[in-house]
């Protein structure tokens, strides 16, 4: 269950969440539990969590290791912060800072070779739903965001997906778990088809988009869908911990 904050909450803010789900009575044998914050809030978070099984990611990241980057972080100073996470290519980054999926490539290169695990995010518009071409634009940025991977023939096993329909993020509406499923299946075939079997069922893949306490269990039921990557319900600890235990 990977909580993205995205671009919200004080360090004071931040501090209360963190020590709530700290506090909270979680069963990591059954769940993992990953918070992504701001970039300012995660050495509070490396500190907070320290001795936990609570996991640290970045929101993004450059795929150059230093160098003329202003404003840009790279994996070395993820990991200085205490992150073993990285989201990758996430739909707000791709459609309002241009993002493609050939960066999330260098991304994703640069984040496996400095032992970051990326969450590598790929899902359609409703115009691309509406117009039946969700699996190609799935397929479509499957093999340009893994680009590499694919003609390697090999991505790590840790390695996380993440679908997410635009059409659902922020905007109160959520894919059926059925619809979910469906494009969770393709995406497992996609893996098997271009590594082999077993990366294909090992590799997990979340769901993102308007993920709630309230449908946490019925996506959680669907076979192909491993975990949530939650965005406004992980702002708070009432809701985040509830759809951690599901």
């Amino acid at each position: 269950m990977a909580a993205n904050w995205k671009m919200n909450l004080s360090l004071d803010e931040a501090r209360d969440l963190l020590n709530g789900i700290k506090s909270a009575k979680i069963d990591f044998n059954k769940v993992e539990v990953l918070v992504a914050p701001p970039f300012t809030t995660l050495q509070l978070a490396n500190e907070l969590l320290a001795g936990t099984d609570i996991l640290i990611a970045g929101q993004n990241m450059h795929w150059g290791s230093k160098g003329a980057f202003t404003g840009e972080i790279s994996p070395l100073m993820l990991k200085e912060a205490g992150c073993s996470h990285v989201i990758l290519g996430h739909s707000e980054r791709r459609a309002l800072f241009f993002e493609t999926s050939e960066t999330v490539n260098q991304k994703a290169d640069a984040a496996i070779e400095a032992g970051l695990i990326p969450i590598v995010c790929i899902g359609e518009t409703l115009k691309e739903r509406e117009e039946k071409k969700t699996f190609d634009v799935i397929r479509t940025q499957l093999n340009k965001s893994l680009k590499t991977s694919c003609k390697l023939g090999n991505l790590p096993q840790s390695v996380i997906l993440a679908y997410e329909p635009v059409w659902a993020i922020g905007t109160g509406k959520t894919a059926t778990p059925e619809v979910a499923q469906e494009v969770h299946l393709f995406i497992r075939r996609w893996l098997i088809e271009n590594f082999d079997h077993n990366t294909g069922e090992t590799i997990r893949i979340l769901y993102g988009g308007s993920v709630k306490p309230d449908n946490i269990k019925e996506l959680m039921l669907q076979p192909d869908i491993d975990g949530a990557l939650i965005g406004g319900a992980s702002l708070k600890t009432d809701s985040f911990l509830s759809i951690t235990k599901f």
